[in-house]
């Protein structure tokens, strides 16, 4: 089995790339769906979130508002990239990170045993930030240029392009810049074109993601 990350900058298209790798015989775990589901009522790091954060960041049903927790962490307006919004996304990956590295390593292990000569690819954004690489064979990143993050942004969650701007700026200061990113990648996935020059360079990366997979076999002498 190989493990994979797959990576990128916000709204660069990560999941609709992982929807392709999926498509084309990869299994795929995402680690803001891990998250989301760990800070849920009753799981391991519910309770710590809201100490941290304080029960502001709570709907009326006791569940975690994320787009408020996320206000918090990144900062907003002048605090946004400034030291003390950076410390509080340190204060919130320090909790979450873990917890979702451990799941995320528990899921590879069950690939494997099923399908020894499987791709598991895992989705995260912050795969370096949180050193969750030490533990992949492969990583793979995804880039687009940065107005597209915006446009993108901005489609997704029905924003203002002011707005939209504002928020992808304050997340793209708590994440390691392209460059970094791509000088650690073993694939680098362009995402500026349209969905089928994408789709292309994953069915690419696939065919020699797999070739790894299979040279990986073992072999029995008889």
């Amino acid at each position: 089995m190989l493990k994979v990350g797959l990576t990128g900058g916000i709204a660069s298209g990560k999941s609709a790339v992982g929807e392709m790798f999926v498509a084309v015989g990869a299994q795929l775990i995402q680690a803001d769906q891990i998250a989301h589901e760990l800070m849920e009522p009753g799981q391991p790091i519910y309770q710590e979130v809201v100490q941290h954060f304080g029960t502001a960041i709570l709907n009326p049903d006791g569940t975690i508002n994320r787009a408020r927790l996320a206000e918090l962490a990144f900062g907003s307006g002048s605090e946004a990239g400034s030291e003390k919004a950076g410390s509080r996304i340190e204060e919130l990956n320090r909790i979450v990170h873990p917890a979702v590295i451990q799941r995320q390593n528990r899921w590879m292990e069950d690939v494997g045993r099923s399908d020894p000569q499987a791709i598991a690819i895992v989705e995260a954004a912050l795969i370096l930030e949180a050193g969750a690489d030490k533990s992949l064979d492969r990583l793979i990143v995804v880039t687009c240029r940065p107005e597209q993050r915006i446009q993108r942004w901005e489609s997704r969650v029905g924003q203002d392009r002011g707005t939209a701007k504002r928020e992808v700026l304050r997340r793209v200061a708590a994440q390691f810049p392209d460059e970094v990113k791509i000088k650690a990648a073993d694939y680098v996935i362009d995402n500026s074109g349209s969905l089928e020059e994408t789709r292309k360079q994953v069915e690419e990366v696939f065919r020699k993601l797999k070739s790894e997979a299979n040279d990986q076999r073992p072999t029995t002498n008889d």
